[in-house]
């Protein structure tokens, strides 16, 4: 089964989230991994001028994809960074070109799951999500969040991300900060009781949304 991972990022951290969601997903056997990014819709200027011209060089070589990569995979997880409590521009430009899939049913019965990143503690976060998921859902996808089973988003000791809805991160205000242990530990979380619902589901050391599709019998 094919497994398309597609980010839209600024300054490099949903790129960062993406790469650890890639490799988690790599360890599940049977499924083949695709990375790609949406296009950039800022002029080369824009980017300058926000200070994200070095950053953007690190994923620089990951292909782009068009909208036809989501009809070749079985699963799709989304990445977007947050802008005003919604999916970056990039991304819905994107999203608003598949109209033509809508209309034919290409993505009816496929997993969607989205993760995030905000510059603050309450940067939208929750509310990007939630709102990606409706064109999802128009799309016919079945969407697979982050359950409370992964421990790591219930603690109070430090800021992290992480919520039901998904896998996200904070950057902090000057795009400097990264909450690395928490924020991907998601990948490493043990599948909990999801892969004992189905004798065919294997405990993994890496939980994905790939492995709880696997367990919930949705394939391509």
């Amino acid at each position: 089964m094919k497994l398309l991972v597609l980010f839209y990022s600024t300054y490099g951290h949903v790129y960062r989230l993406a790469q650890a969601i890639a490799d988690g997903a790599r360890e599940v056997p049977g499924v083949d991994v695709v990375l790609k990014r949406v296009p950039e819709t800022l002029s080369a200027e824009a980017i300058k001028s926000m200070g994200a011209t070095e950053a953007q060089k690190a994923f620089a070589s990951v292909p782009i994809a068009t909208v036809g990569d989501l009809v070749d995979a079985g699963a799709v997880i989304f990445g977007t960074p947050t802008r005003f409590g919604n999916m970056a521009g990039q991304m819905r430009q994107f999203l608003d070109g598949t109209g033509g899939l809508w209309a034919q049913g290409k993505l009816v019965g496929k997993v969607g799951s989205v993760f995030v990143s905000s510059a603050t503690q309450h940067g939208g976060q929750e509310s990007t999500i939630l709102s990606f998921h409706t064109t999802l859902l128009h799309h016919g996808m079945v969407i697979v969040g982050l359950p409370y089973a992964f421990q790591g988003q219930m603690r109070l000791d430090e800021i992290t991300g992480g919520s039901p809805y998904g896998a996200s991160t904070i950057a902090g205000a000057k795009a400097s900060a990264w909450q690395v242990r928490t924020s991907l530990r998601p990948r490493d979380f043990r599948a909990g009781t999801w892969p004992r619902s189905r004798k065919s589901c294997r405990p993994s050391r890496q939980f994905h949304p790939y492995l709880v599709s696997r367990c919930l019998g949705v394939s391509n």
